[in-house]
């Protein structure tokens, strides 16, 4: 968990290229702008797609943070451990309700809806047969 109460995600770390470090022999200055990465080069993902990615994370962070500061260290590393065992532990799922609600209402996913939450995506979801779902798990 990052202190921060950053509401948008941060943006990529700026890297230069090749031509935009080079010194007067064409090399990389690796003195004034660090070491070369090519990883970095390379890679062609645009700043609002990572930022997109990062959305929840950073809002979660920031609520996490919020806590902290109020209820004191008690309060996220509560929350955390809850999320944690709530994840880890997987009840019999139905065959109509793949969703972990109480991971959901940990998380303050309860109060939206999401396209996984209209379309249950039955192609590739869960049999349709409790009986077999009961061997499965041994009952």
């Amino acid at each position: 968990m990052d202190p921060s109460y950053r509401i948008v995600p941060a943006s990529q770390a700026k890297t230069a290229s090749i031509q935009d470090t080079a010194n007067s022999l064409g090399l990389h200055d690796t003195l004034r702008y660090g070491p070369r990465s090519l990883a970095a080069e390379v890679q062609t993902l645009s700043g609002l797609r990572g930022r997109l990615e990062n959305w929840e994370a950073t809002q979660d962070n920031m609520k996490l943070t919020l806590q902290r500061n109020i209820y004191g260290m008690h309060a996220p590393m509560r929350r955390l451990m809850e999320r944690k065992i709530v994840s880890q532990s997987n009840p019999f799922v139905s065959a109509m309700s793949p969703s972990n609600i109480h991971l959901d209402i940990l998380m303050g996913r309860d109060s939206t809806i999401e396209p996984a939450d209209v379309f249950l995506g039955m192609e590739s979801g869960p049999s349709l047969d409790i009986h077999e779902e009961l061997r499965k798990k041994g009952l």
